[in-house]
């Protein structure tokens, strides 16, 4: 291990220590070539490492100096050289006066929430340029984000950050990345995606606001991985504005999520007080695209995987996984590339196929005539029950709108689940019923409440909507998951109130939207 004083590939001398991270040890050094302060960033090997793992470890190093040369961002630490002592290799990278977040957390305590969306704005930008370039940070955390002066943020260590389509070196068994800040298909044995950077951005921006991860820490690695792998967590409570936008990007589906430059958008759209748009229609598809274009096709026959909320067969740290594929139905196994056709062929498949959907839409005509014509289509049979939290009164149930009782915990399973289908559009379209009919018409809103809503009585839950003149939904209601975000601007006694709420829905028998928990700011 070098020393203070010491000289580095004859021209970095080490002044000194400043800190230390999973793979290395960072020193303040000189170059003594250019004249400036820089830092030096030496391998770190643990004790009993074979020769085999010392060269994997090795070439890991290669390989993070590789990919951090590749992104150059104002809100990044850039990657000057790489260098060799004694035959390990040692990264040269700009060095910023600064302290952690995590520093800044653990002595100040929490964050306000604009100073939060300032420091997510600046990383947000740099990570979507990575992303662009093909590079995927793997491990974001409060520890990786560096404040400077005036709240200048820049991400670093990319120490264990994966390029798209490079291949990888890690060793079968070795977990990256930090589990409190993983993104749940990642907890469970998926390869990171530019969507799971975007999920550790928001858990790390919740920690700063709510003074812990989403999650909670566990001394317990494995049992905080089965955690972070069920992907519920309790909704933010001190976030103000910057709820709609953690909601975005904590959905637990990474399909779900916006793409870390709609995320940027979304802080940015915070700091100028506009109202969040939802950027996560479509989101898919732009990660899609976005997964896509920097890397090479894979080969003919590899398996892709899709996050759907189970374990894998091959478990957690099984070696080399298969790419996360987001928006995917199912598992599936790619089949072997075809021949290419010419094109009359496929045009013979077209002509076919747009007769196929006539005839389909002439049959569905046919028989749609009858009674039940213009109804809309209902889902599968027998969702799976959503247990609900038990209620907690509220000392002000002027601030509750669905009830005078909320709850502190989000539904323990999505009503959007697999065995029974309600659409985003439908929990959104309850919410939005709910809210035209309140205060006025309480006995047909009270039949679009969960049971955990349901269990203060209908009595109590009337003598709440007696105090309240009207309430009106501000803006467009934002589905996360199984939790829809509304704004409510409510009127009493000819006074005007706004509050943010997140609603956690539930799907009933006949596979219909409730509302089921209501948490406010």
């Amino acid at each position: 291990m070098s020393a203070e004083g010491r000289l580095i590939a004859g021209r970095y001398r080490l002044q000194q220590k400043i800190g230390s991270g999973a793979m290395g040890v960072v020193w303040k050094a000189v170059d003594e070539r250019l004249h400036r302060t820089i830092a030096v960033k030496q391998l770190l090997l643990q004790p009993g490492y074979t020769p085999e793992e010392t060269e994997e470890a090795r070439q890991r190093s290669m390989r993070e100096g590789r990919i951090a040369a590749r992104l150059q961002h104002q809100n990044a630490i850039v990657v000057f050289d790489v260098a060799e002592d004694e035959g390990q290799p040692v990264l040269v990278m700009e060095y910023l006066p600064s302290t952690s977040l995590a520093a800044v957390i653990d002595e100040q305590g929490v964050q306000p929430p604009m100073r939060v969306a300032r420091i997510g704005v600046q990383v947000a930008g740099a990570l979507a340029a990575a992303h662009m370039a093909g590079i995927v940070h793997r491990d974001l955390k409060p520890g990786n984000i560096l404040l400077g002066e005036n709240d200048l943020a820049k991400i670093t260590d990319f120490g264990i950050s994966r390029a798209i389509g490079d291949v990888a070196v890690t060793k079968s068994g070795i977990l990256a990345g930090t589990p409190a800040y993983l993104a749940p298909e990642v907890a469970l044995g998926r390869d990171p995606a530019p969507a799971s950077d975007v999920f550790s951005l928001g858990s790390t921006l919740y920690a700063a606001i709510e003074g812990g991860p989403p999650f909670g820490t566990d001394e317990n690695a494995i049992s905080l991985l089965h955690r972070v792998a069920r992907g519920q967590f309790e909704p933010p409570r001190q976030a103000g504005p910057m709820t709609p936008v953690l909601m975005q990007m904590l959905c637990p589906d990474p399909v779900d999520r916006p793409t870390m430059a709609h995320t940027r958008d979304l802080l940015q759209a915070v700091l100028d007080g506009r109202p969040v748009p939802n950027a996560a229609p479509g989101a898919g598809a732009g990660w899609q695209r976005q997964q896509q274009a920097p890397a090479p096709p894979p080969p003919t026959g590899a398996p892709t995987m899709a996050y759907q909320g189970g374990m894998p067969s091959g478990g957690m740290g099984g070696g080399a996984n298969p790419p996360t594929r987001v928006g995917g139905a199912a598992p599936v196994a790619a089949a072997p590339a075809e021949p290419r056709r010419g094109g009359k062929q496929v045009a013979l498949w077209i002509v076919a196929i747009v007769v196929a959907v006539l005839v389909g839409v002439l049959a569905a005509n046919a028989f749609g005539s009858g009674s039940n014509q213009g109804a809309p289509p209902r889902p599968a049979p027998k969702p799976a029950p959503v247990a609900a939290p038990a209620p907690t009164t509220s000392a002000t149930p002027t601030t509750s709108s669905a009830a005078p009782t909320t709850s502190s915990q989000a539904p323990t399973s999505s009503a959007t689940s697999t065995k029974k289908q309600v659409t985003k559009e439908k929990l959104v379209a309850t919410v939005k019923k709910y809210y035209t009919l309140v205060p006025k018409e309480l006995d047909d809103a009270w039949k679009l409440l969960g049971p955990s809503l349901q269990s203060q009585g209908k009595e109590r839950y009337e003598d709440f909507w007696k105090q309240i003149d009207d309430v009106k939904i501000v803006g467009e209601p934002i589905q996360s998951g199984a939790n829809v975000v509304v704004t409510l601007q409510f009127t009493k006694d000819g006074k005007k109130s706004t509050e943010m709420h997140v609603l956690g829905m539930v799907a009933n028998t006949d596979g219909d939207a409730l509302i089921n928990t209501d948490n406010h700011t």
